[in-house]
């Protein structure tokens, strides 16, 4: 099978490079997943979108609508010619990443040392996170109702934060322990300060501490119990490989395909069927909570579009989600020939030969996955044939390897056609993950040819 790079013309070459230089800036600009909806929620409404809470009269073919949930989850409308209740094709992604995140009572000082204590967040190799760069992402939310961001870390000027490992000459014991637990999770604080404030004897780093957030900020330490505040590596995403043909940075996982997503609905001008983008968050801790994919945001959102037009029946709702398909988009592990005994070659996806499709996900005798039906399946395919867009199927790995899950089965649940698709990505759930720019776009133009073509 050729590469997408063996495939290309000059014109497309230029292209690719262009959208994969858009990506890498989006991911170094949104490292949190109310950082990726606002900058999302910008570009929509440059391109003529507006907010579902304006539209007054009935939706009409070619509208486009969005509707955002507490900052952390973001649907998106085309309206397309056939009556909603004829269904939808969707794409879904998530945008929140593994990460650390502060306590609520994140302050403290040990030995003249002033530190931030963390919780970490999804699935990671704690050994991964420690002797790197961190920069501090999120918001402070104080009691008179207003909020305060706080971006440290990014700029050039800025300092840089980081955790602690202990020296080689000293780590033979350390060394002995297994991987899981060389560093244990409540080891993973986060070095912030070490100058002491002058005339204070009981925790004098820690005061200079504060006094530097409240100067800069106007936070107290209280303000911690209302912040969401993570901890994630600093600087770009750069080019990687002599030949600029992938990039590494944070957040691949998802916002790869979050962002492919976005672009193929912001990008596509008209549809038969509605085409909608769903991207949520919390899917690395189980799609759970308000603004996860569990959550009937989205379904409460698609009952409020139909009741715009006049559609109230609860079976109207029904058919609306029964007659959607979706691409559940999320990454796929790109085969390693560093790691061969965890791979099935002929079922894994590898660099450079378009988007991967998954029939199933899970674990354990495909415990957890959605498992796609044959019927749709080949509709995407022939959707895929019709475009020209290069794709290859694979699994999570060698048969009880391991696994993973995705939100595939969280729509499917709700009585509709789900496939998973994605892009491949090597180091997945590390601090700098790693993609083939030509997956990249075959993502996209998937993303598309599903939007318009799937009947």
């Amino acid at each position: 099978m050729k590469t997408v790079w063996e495939r290309m013309n000059e014109e497309e070459s230029a292209k690719l490079t262009q959208f994969c230089e858009e990506y890498r800036q989006a991911i170094t600009d949104a490292k949190t997943e109310r950082e990726f909806v606002t900058n999302s929620v910008k570009l929509a409404e440059s391109m003529g979108w507006r907010d579902l809470k304006t539209v007054k009269g009935p939706l009409k073919e070619g509208d486009k609508v969005y509707a955002v949930n507490r900052g952390k989850n973001l649907c998106m409308f085309l309206i397309g010619s056939e009556d909603l209740r004829n269904g939808m094709n969707i794409l879904g992604a998530h945008i929140d990443s593994p990460r650390i995140d502060l306590k609520q009572h994140p302050v403290y000082e040990k030995d003249g040392i002033c530190l931030f204590d963390t919780h970490y967040y999804g699935g990671i190799k704690k050994y991964q996170w420690v002797a790197r760069p961190l920069a501090l992402h999120g918001i402070v939310c104080l009691k008179d109702g207003t909020s305060v961001k706080i971006t440290v870390g990014e700029d050039e000027s800025d300092p840089v934060v980081g955790i602690s490992d202990l020296l080689i000459h000293l780590s033979a014991e350390q060394l002995k322990k297994p991987a899981a637990t060389v560093i244990e999770g409540e080891n993973l604080d986060v070095t912030v300060g070490t100058i002491p404030a002058a005339g204070e004897e009981k925790d004098p780093v820690k005061v200079q501490i504060l006094a530097l957030l409240k100067e800069k900020y106007g936070i107290e330490e209280d303000d911690f119990v209302s912040a969401e505040i993570e901890v994630v590596p600093a600087g770009k995403a750069r080019d990687y490989g002599l030949d600029r043909s992938m990039i590494m940075g944070y957040g691949h996982d998802d916002r790869v395909c979050a962002y492919t997503s976005l672009r193929a609905i912001l990008d596509t001008e008209q549809t038969k069927r509605t085409a909608c983008c769903i991207l949520v968050d919390k899917e690395e801790i189980g799609s759970v909570g308000a603004t996860g994919m569990q959550s009937s945001f989205f379904k409460d959102t698609v009952a409020r579009m139909l009741a715009i037009n006049g559609n109230t029946s609860i079976v109207d709702l029904a058919d609306a989600l029964t007659n959607s398909k979706m691409l559940s988009s999320d990454v796929s592990i790109a085969y390693d020939p560093l790691f061969p005994e965890v791979m099935e070659p002929k079922n894994s996806a590898y660099f450079g030969k378009g988007i991967v499709f998954n029939k199933y996900t899970g674990r354990g005798g495909k415990s957890g996955s959605n498992d796609a039906a044959p019927e749709f399946i080949a509709q995407v395919r022939a959707a895929m044939e019709k475009d020209g867009v290069m794709f290859q199927t694979a699994e999570l790995g060698r048969v009880d390897a391991g696994g993973g899950g995705t939100i595939a089965y969280i729509l499917g649940n709700l009585n509709m056609d789900v496939m998973d698709a994605g892009i491949a990505v090597q180091n997945m759930h590390a601090p700098y993950e790693v993609v083939s720019k030509a997956d990249v776009w075959e993502g996209y133009r998937a993303y598309i040819a599903f939007l318009n073509n799937i009947g």
